[in-house]
């Protein structure tokens, strides 16, 4: 599973970030989490708010840092793929 938070380092972009590390942990689930500071490559994702959320190749959230319950159910769902 690959994980993008897609932001230049504003608080809620590494609330996201945190959020995502606890959800992870706390559901056992290994995967590479990259946080995408570069806004011309946060651009190329087509993604136009921030923090952004891209969970293998799809964007699940643009603007804002979703709740902790939503993370875990994109997460579960990618981990069955």
């Amino acid at each position: 599973m690959e994980i993008k938070v897609l932001g230049p380092g504003c608080p809620r972009c590494e609330k996201l970030e945190q959020d995502l590390m606890m959800v992870m942990a706390e559901l056992n689930i290994v995967a590479g989490l990259e946080h995408v500071r570069d806004i011309s490559e946060i651009g190329s994702y087509g993604v136009m708010g921030t923090p952004g959320l891209i969970i293998n190749g799809v964007v699940k959230a643009v603007g804002s840092a979703p709740p902790k319950n939503r993370l875990k159910e994109w997460l579960l769902e990618a981990a069955k793929r």
